[in-house]
């Protein structure tokens, strides 16, 4: 459980960056359009928080961060492999790692037991 809380938090970290990037881009004039680039800055943020309250959810053991942690992983997944096509391997290798770990914590036999709705936790 621990391990899948730590990676959801890297990832929320991870997101951040990626926002100050994005952010230091619009702000130099380096964005496609500048709306873009604080509307794309500001998503990130607010992913960001959000992946960040799922990670302390998983660790204090919440049911509920069960499915959007699930997603994050997915979803990481998917932009991990975006990132590998276009040769971004600096990001792309990282991410895929989280990704797979992440699902793979979150899928343990410990972790299942903890956040499935349902199950008698054995003492």
């Amino acid at each position: 459980m621990l391990a899948a809380a730590i990676i959801e938090a890297l990832e929320a970290v991870g997101l951040l960056v990626a926002a100050i990037f994005a952010g230091i881009e619009t702000a130099s004039g380096n964005a496609y359009q500048t709306a873009s680039g604080v509307a794309i800055t500001l998503i990130a943020v607010g992913t960001a928080v959000v992946v960040a309250l799922v990670a302390r959810g998983l660790r204090g053991a919440r049911r509920w961060s069960r499915t959007p942690a699930v997603l994050t992983q997915l979803f990481a997944g998917i932009v991990a492999v975006a990132l590998l096509e276009s040769g971004r391997l600096d990001w792309g290798i990282p991410t895929i790692v989280l990704a797979v770990v992440g699902l793979g914590a979150l899928l343990a036999p410990a972790s299942v037991r903890v956040l499935t709705p349902g199950r008698v936790q054995k003492s």
